[in-house]
């Protein structure tokens, strides 16, 4: 039975989590249904298919052994059971808030750490399906490409993947360990500046302009989360006129929907900048690639004080502009990848530090999830609807996932439920915010 060492970022997420701060990811699909038995009928098929793929058998198993202590392995489950992670619920005509009750319940540790639950839709007319993945089994790609091992098979030309030379040894290493240990020198020594440079870049971000009270909170357990559907031809036609990316469009519309929802709460939306993390993928196309998470960040303050929509834009292109050409591997974004320098034992015993730490290091999560732009269907019903949910860290009250399906953005929210009894607010204040910047862009 083979197993492999966590890498120290999947560690970092799997120590770090807590009873009321579970540590997954999830994605709530929504699908049209051709029967009032559709739901049951897709949990068969889930459970089924299931067993059949090798990522969705791996379990987590801390290690105390000399070489990796305090560590842990991602390894086949021999008592993998399809059953004890597929679950069908009674109908409901509220998916979401569902969801969100799904959403407060930690992972069982014990198990390979995923589930997906099957919601069949009180009208007969449709079901949902709820996957869950913990940050420590599958950063977003990966939990992309788990889900699609249990969806309907779709006739997609693979590409080749790149050739990878096979290692030559231990004893050919040691016999070029003097021609490449400059390079290692090199390199060591490049580590500790990104590691001092990511430090005074992130003792920099904690300054100026206050976050939003509203977005930091005291630990409940409980969560709450809502979607959003925009067209992305609304997206694209404000992106032609202001300039930026769609990227840059999506992330001013939460600044702009924060500025709203803070104003019609009563919290105030002056001198308020939050600082948001954009995760970037680390994944390089057309390579093979190791299981777990690569991932690394750009940390951007939200214009949220500023009353002018274009303006929010502008300032939100300027820094991403700014982050991209410093690159993922610099500025306080990049903290995740310092978890590489800290010993497995250190993730063990200060784990539960970092995730505190979170709320010193961003104020809100702010991702984007890419799907396939063509249609995916769970024994043949069609997935309509499809809204990432990203974790909450530790303190944080709020966090948006983005993801674009079929010509349509997928808007996923997730909240505090205590923290935020109104995101159905925050929800219609998004959905407002691309109305605004669509009337200004037209006149």
């Amino acid at each position: 039975m083979t197993s492999d060492l966590l890498a120290p970022l999947d560690l970092a997420f799997w120590n770090m989590e807590s009873d009321r701060h579970p540590m997954h990811l999830g994605a709530l699909g929504v699908f049209a249904a051709h029967s009032p038995t559709a739901g049951a009928h897709a949990a068969d098929l889930l459970a089924a298919r299931a067993a059949a793929v090798p990522g969705l058998r791996m379990r987590i198993r801390d290690i105390w052994q000399p070489f990796a202590f305090g560590g842990a392995t991602r390894e086949a489950d021999p008592d993998f059971d399809p059953l004890d992670h597929v679950r069908l619920h009674a109908p409901t005509d509220d998916f979401q808030a569902v969801a969100g009750r799904l959403m407060e319940r930690p992972l069982e540790r014990g198990r390979p750490p995923w589930e997906a639950h099957v919601l069949p839709g009180a009208d007969g007319m449709s079901f949902a399906v709820l996957f869950k993945f913990h940050h420590a089994l599958a950063d977003g790609l990966r939990a992309l490409k788990l889900a699609a091992g249990v969806l309907d098979p779709v006739d997609v030309p693979e590409r080749a993947p790149r050739a990878v030379e096979p290692p030559q040894g231990l004893l050919s290493d040691v016999r070029r360990l003097p021609e490449r240990l400059p390079g290692l020198v090199r390199g060591a020594l490049s580590d500790v500046g990104r590691a001092l440079d990511i430090g005074a870049s992130l003792a920099l971000s904690t300054l100026g302009m206050r976050p939003a009270a509203a977005l930091t909170c005291a630990p409940s357990g409980t969560r709450r989360t809502a979607g959003v559907v925009i067209d992305i031809d609304d997206v694209h036609r404000v992106r032609k006129s202001a300039g930026g990316t769609v990227n840059d469009v999506l992330i001013a519309v939460v600044a702009g929907a924060l500025r709203r929802w803070l104003d019609e709460r009563g919290d105030g939306s002056k001198d308020v900048a939050p600082r948001a993390l954009i995760p970037v993928s680390r994944r390089r196309p057309r390579t093979a690639q190791p299981q777990g998470n690569r991932l690394s960040g750009y940390l951007i303050r939200l214009p949220v004080h500023d009353a002018d929509p274009l303006r929010r834009l502008e300032t939100v292109r300027t820094a991403m502009l700014r982050n991209k050409d410093a690159g993922p591997n610099r500025g306080a974004g990049a903290v995740a990848l310092l978890a590489d320098h800290v010993p497995a034992l250190g993730h063990r015993l200060g784990g539960p530090l970092v995730g505190q730490a979170a709320r010193l290091w961003f104020d809100i999560l702010v991702t984007s999830v890419p799907l396939p732009g063509f249609g995916l269907r769970l024994g043949g019903h069609e997935l309509a609807e499809v809204y990432p949910l990203a974790p909450l860290a530790p303190g944080q009250a709020l966090a948006v996932a983005i993801s674009t399906y079929r010509g349509r953005v997928h808007y996923g929210l997730v909240a505090d439920a205590r923290a935020v009894p109104d995101l159905d607010r925050f929800a219609y204040a998004v959905s407002a915010e691309v109305e605004t910047l669509l009337t200004v862009c037209d006149h």
